[in-house]
């Protein structure tokens, strides 16, 4: 009975920590990061929608909504030197 309650406990404060650490980039329900970092703000090109930004999974870069006159789709966000902002670096190519 005892190892159960402290199992029970222990499990509760676990999820309860793990909660907190989505910190500032946590994602909404539609999936856009709800605060888009500072560092990544400023670095940012003008004439893009920061309002609709989230992480590609496939290349770990932030790529942004473009509502067009015929579709709506997503880009890269580019910095001001025309860059794309990903989170991380790319992978080296293997020689075949």
């Amino acid at each position: 009975m005892k190892v159960q309650f402290w199992l029970l406990g222990g499990a509760t404060v676990l999820l309860t920590a793990c909660g907190g650490l989505q910190g500032a980039n946590s994602v909404s329900a539609d999936g856009f990061i709800k605060e888009l970092p500072e560092d990544v703000a400023s670095i940012a090109a003008p004439n893009q929608d920061l309002t609709a930004v989230r992480i590609d999974p496939v290349d770990g870069c932030y790529v942004y909504r473009h509502i067009g006159p015929v579709e709506t789709t997503f880009l890269p966000l580019r910095s001001v030197n025309g860059r794309p902002i990903c989170t991380r670096e790319p992978e080296a190519v293997a020689a075949s």
